[in-house]
């Protein structure tokens, strides 16, 4: 079985923040770095090349296969931000509603910018999701 591409490195996330080529997309790298920060209480990790994660998550699957993932994280994408909700959206129709322009996918949700959506849905959802993710370590 093959290793999980994306793991935890030693890169410094400052640094790799400060190379986001576009101002918009670095300037809100900086504030959910802080957000994320402040709703995990966790530092935060590079993950692979592009990933800030928060917290950490050891999965198996039935079929053998196993690894760890953050429980929340994000990556300034040339297209938007990326943000990784991983439980999902089922439960979090109503946050969704309020939270302004977005869209999403399986266990991402994709922002053009913070300015677009509603910081405190956005920090009830992170908070949310996180706590979610830590039960399924118990």
């Amino acid at each position: 079985m093959s290793e999980n591409k994306t793991r935890p490195t030693d890169q410094n996330v400052i640094d790799f923040l400060n190379t986001v080529e576009n101002q918009t997309r670095r300037k809100d790298g900086f504030a959910l770095l802080e957000i994320m920060q402040e709703e995990t209480g966790e530092q935060a990790v590079m993950w692979g090349s592009s990933i800030v994660g928060f917290g950490l998550h050891h999965y198996k699957y039935e079929t053998g296969r196993e690894g760890d993932m953050p429980l929340v994280g994000f990556s300034p994408r040339k297209q938007s931000m990326t943000l990784y909700i991983m439980p999902g959206f089922d439960e979090y129709e109503g946050l969704l509603a309020d939270l302004g322009k977005h869209k999403i996918g399986k266990a991402c949700l994709y922002v053009n910018k913070l300015a677009d959506v509603d910081e405190d849905a956005l920090r009830q959802l992170i908070k949310r999701a996180y706590e979610h993710v830590k039960t399924w370590n118990q």
